[in-house]
Formats: structure tokens, sequence, C-alpha cells
């Protein structure tokens, strides 16, 4: 079984990213869900991005990295969107990460070193009308046809926060293939 270090997206960590988790921790693997925004979470992306900009997102990207401190090196870093930024920094520059989860979002690896990590597995996630992952589909394309262990799954549909039960983007469908798809990335890892 893996240890994972889950981070939430920009809404914060609701009902939805603790549920994923939960399923996770139900398969068996031990799951670390901070909480980058002390218990607040937002109605929309752009009431969390607010929040975000008034803390500062240097300030919680370190605070989120810093949590790994005090974990194992051996983690699959895991990430829904906004925590997608600290999920790829920590695998790319964290020795000893055994693979990571990159839920709709990725981005270019050039942003935290010059190459991904030579054989470290990774599975990115989004759906193909969103808006949000749409920016960000060159670089999951780019690092998926670069690295042997790196998976790339385009889902139907336009929902930014597909996976999450507790927003109006849940789509139990998508959610469900992705969990099955996550859950055979973390039995090989």
């Amino acid at each position: 079984m893996a240890e994972i270090l889950l981070y939430h997206h920009v809404q914060g960590l609701t009902a939805g990213v603790q549920s994923f988790a939960d399923e996770l921790r139900h398969a068996g693997h031990t799951v670390h869900t901070p909480d980058l925004f002390d218990g607040r979470t937002f109605a929309s992306i752009a009431e969390g991005f607010e929040f975000v900009e008034s803390v500062g997102f240097v300030d919680i990207r370190e605070r989120g990295a810093a949590v790994a401190d005090d974990l194992p090196a051996e983690l699959v870093y895991a990430g829904f969107s906004f925590g997608v930024m600290i999920t790829q920094r920590l695998a790319q520059t964290r020795p000893g990460a055994r693979g990571a989860l990159l839920l709709h979002s990725c981005l270019p690896v050039t942003e935290f070193g010059e190459a991904w990590p030579a054989g470290l597995p990774v599975q990115i996630h989004g759906k193909e009308g969103d808006e949000y992952f749409d920016e960000d589909l060159p670089a999951a394309r780019e690092l998926a046809a670069a690295e042997d262990a790196a998976e790339l799954f385009i889902y139907p549909g336009d929902e930014h926060l597909f996976t999450d039960s507790s927003l109006d983007d849940y789509d139990p469908e998508a959610s469900t293939l992705l969990m099955e798809r996550v859950q055979a990335f973390l039995a090989s890892v």
C-alpha cells in the first residue's frame, strides 16, 4: 500500500476532497490531507483565489511543501488543481518520491527543474473542455510524451473539479473511472 500526501484545490479541503481521500484509505492506503486554508472552504474558484491572493501564493505553497518535512521521503504526491503546484514541485525536487497524481492540472516540468525525474511514475487527469485544464494541456501532453512512466487521461466534458463530490462540477462516471485508474497506479508504485 502507498503513503500519499494529497493537496486540496483552491476551494479548500472540502467534503469531496475528504471523501476522495477516504476512498483511498478504505483501499488500504495511508493518506495525509493537510488543510492549507485553516478550515476555510469557498463556494467558487474565484473566491478561493481571492483568499489565496490575500494570504499570498508563495506563503501557501511554502506551508504546503513544509508538510512533507514531517513525513517519510517515500511518498506518492497527489493534488487537485491548485494543489498540483505543490505536488509537482515535491515530486520533482524531493528525493524518494514513489509517484505523482496530477488531478485537473499540470505545470511545465521546467517550473521545478530541467526535466521530470527519470522513471518517476505520474498520472495526469483532466477534462477535454475544461477551460482551466486547457491551459495546462500542452504541458501535460509534453510530459506524457517525454516519459515512459507518464500517463495522461482526458475525459469528456468541461467540468474542472469533477472528482469533488461536494461540488456542482462533480461527474460520478468520470470520477469512478479516474479512481479505478488511480488505484491501479497506486498498486504499481
